[in-house]
């Protein structure tokens, strides 16, 4: 019974029918039901990974005054949400459960962030919803919380999983027509012939039936058998006959296929799950540009709403979420871009060595805007010179 709650569950709720007794009616179909929940729980937890990565090696950068400050805010989100979790393991959690239940809840208690396990919501419509019996771990809270004292994301307004889900329920039957032709067609056949049936509840029943049922299944599943007849009684091989047009390729390609509705429905690129290095920039930019740039626009807002409020907010105290460090920087491959970006003065060198990750030199010329001479305001293109300030000479 644990075999079948645990298939319900991951079915998505589905009927698991069973006998009077209790005991699964066809227990095959619920062998093969096993294997294709693993099937989506591979595909589903790959894609959710990648994306909890993503978002991990983003940098939560909060401001005060418009300017970048590094305090406790910062260490919060960036090093020790709590006393049990560093931030990349409390990401993981938070990115998890927002994509597994379509929502997540996180609470502060005592200083510290924790991402609910489970919780009840009631919804209102004019006021603060209302989150009751919120657990963490093996620990219940016994108050609710307000909406206001809490961050909570709603992921869509569609549950992207059950819908997933149901197009499993009809894709996997697919999947198994297909493994069943494959071991079809390579099987080992044969015609096993006698005279006569013994008799029902005889020795000689017995001794017929244990060598249908059992010792032609052992003598077939091994390389090296003999395979013990008795009178009247003969085997002919027919050998096993391969179909061209059955391989495990054509079995993996419907794997990979549970894979692609996955990432499609999360907006991952499908490449990015079955690992091609082909075109991986711009299959990262995709990542980035319809996946995690909107995730981490979502996951701030609910943070400066929150912690922040409009008074602070409008005084540009707020929190950022930079997503410019995921991507893996080669300086040898973008030192022709670093300098660009520095003569043309759009960023100060250390502006760059923080990009690239490292630290900032502690001297005032490494946080000054540069610009070569190269580089002139467009009112001072019809003159000859103009001095270092952007004016023009005098004649």
């Amino acid at each position: 019974m644990g075999l079948i709650s645990w298939l319900h569950e991951k079915l998505g709720g589905q009927a698991v029918p069973v006998n009077g007794e209790g005991l699964a009616e066809d227990i095959d179909e619920y062998y093969q039901a096993y294997a294709d929940v693993y099937y989506r729980e591979l595909a589903f937890w790959s894609t959710v990974n990648i994306i909890a990565n993503a978002v991990s090696k983003c940098e939560f950068k909060t401001y005060s005054g418009g300017t970048e400050k590094k305090g406790a805010e910062y260490y919060l989100w960036n090093v020790e949400p709590n006393n049990n979790q560093n931030s990349s393991g409390f990401i993981h959690k938070w990115i998890a459960q927002l994509y597994r239940h379509n929502e997540c809840l996180i609470i502060e208690q005592n200083g510290q962030l924790l991402v609910a396990d489970s919780f009840i919501r009631t919804p209102y419509a004019l006021y603060d919803d209302i989150f009751t019996n919120v657990t963490v771990g093996d620990f219940s809270f016994s108050r609710s919380f307000n909406q206001s004292e809490v961050l909570y994301w709603q992921l869509s307004e569609r549950d992207m999983r059950k819908v997933t889900a149901a197009l499993y329920a009809s894709y996997s039957k697919l999947l198994a027509y297909s493994m069943k032709a494959y071991q079809k067609s390579r099987g080992t056949k044969g015609v096993f012939s006698y005279e006569t049936l013994p008799v029902a509840g005889s020795d000689q029943r017995k001794a017929f039936d244990d060598l249908v049922n059992n010792k032609f299944k052992t003598f077939m599943s091994t390389g090296d058998a003999i395979l013990p007849l008795g009178s009247g009684q003969s085997y002919t091989d027919i050998g096993s006959k391969t179909y061209s047009s059955e391989s495990t390729r054509d079995i993996r390609a419907m794997v990979d296929d549970i894979s692609d509705f996955t990432t499609k429905a999360f907006g991952v690129p499908p490449a990015l799950l079955h690992g091609d290095v082909q075109g991986v920039n711009e299959v990262t930019d995709q990542l980035l540009t319809f996946c995690v740039d909107p995730l981490c626009c979502m996951l701030e807002e609910e943070i400066n709403r929150k912690r922040y409020g409009i008074s602070d907010f409008l005084k540009r105290n707020y929190l950022q979420i930079d997503t410019k460090s995921i991507k893996h920087i080669d300086l040898l491959s973008v030192s022709t871009s670093v300098d660009k970006l520095i003569s043309s003065g759009a960023y100060s060198i250390n502006d760059i060595r923080k990009l690239c990750n490292d630290e900032p030199i502690n001297a005032d010329w490494a946080n000054r805007h540069m610009i070569t001479k190269n580089y002139t305001v467009a009112d001072l293109m019809t003159t000859m010179e103009g001095n270092d300030d952007g004016t023009a000479k005098k004649e």
